[in-house]
């Protein structure tokens, strides 16, 4: 069964600071949903209100996997992973001095994943042959592109219903993006997954998404219901597209 997520009037922030100002948004079963907006417009936060990293002031947060409802505010980070919620945080966060197989292993340690470890370490090293030729490689010796590649496979090892991903571009030379989202693509149709990606590439990311949201200051500013409706847009051709 497919899942989704849906987000009602968020509020979030740190200490005194709001962040976000009544978010709301939704993943449907199956899709994949651009979060688009510039550094500083709250794209992270959302993320991280969603992973149990921020607690929101306000608002509810609901993941519905596999046909049973979960309300995610509240819960710990680890009890949203273990509940089928897989993140890839910008800037990687990956563990430099273990290997590469040492990371995978350590996205795998929710109960459902670990009866799946061989399976899914097989579909990894399918899917990024990369990686698998250097298996025994340290993270941290490894190149930006080869570590957002570990960095969205260790995802993958929890055996995610959901997937977010939050700004794969950064850092990342423009082929290197491409193939990147590409991946993402190739991922989300292998493994059957829900994707929320957060991303200020625009051009990239209308490719592979179904939908889409802009965020400024802190407030979902455009919706668009396709990718057409997204590039007709006249904020995203103000922003993005130097229109």
């Amino acid at each position: 069964m497919a899942s989704s997520l849906t987000l009602s009037n968020i509020v979030a922030g740190y200490g005194a600071v709001r962040v976000l100002d009544d978010v709301s948004l939704s993943v449907g079963a199956g899709e994949t949903v651009a979060l688009l907006g510039t550094n500083g417009n709250g794209k992270s936060t959302l993320m991280k209100s969603i992973m149990g990293m921020v607690r929101p002031a306000a608002g509810t947060i609901t993941a519905t996997i596999d046909g049973t409802s979960h309300e995610l505010v509240g819960r710990s980070t680890e009890e949203i992973v273990d509940l089928g919620v897989g993140f890839v945080p910008e800037g990687r966060r990956l563990f430099p001095k273990l290997t590469v197989t040492e990371n995978l292993l350590l996205g795998a340690f929710r109960p459902t994943a670990r009866s799946a470890i061989a399976k899914n370490l097989d579909f990894c090293f399918e899917t990024f042959p990369r990686l698998k030729e250097r298996s025994n490689q340290l993270a941290g010796s490894m190149s930006g592109g080869e570590q957002q590649m570990l960095a969205l496979a260790r995802a993958l090892m929890s055996a995610p219903r959901i997937l977010l991903i939050d700004e794969p571009s950064v850092g990342l030379a423009p082929l290197l993006v491409q193939r990147t989202i590409d991946k993402i693509k190739e991922l989300k149709d292998g493994f059957n997954l829900t994707v929320l990606m957060a991303e200020q590439n625009f051009t990239q990311a209308v490719r592979i998404a179904d939908r889409g949201y802009v965020i400024v200051h802190g407030k979902i500013a455009f919706t668009g219901e396709s990718a057409e409706a997204l590039n007709n847009n006249d904020l995203i051709r103000e922003f993005y597209l130097g229109a």
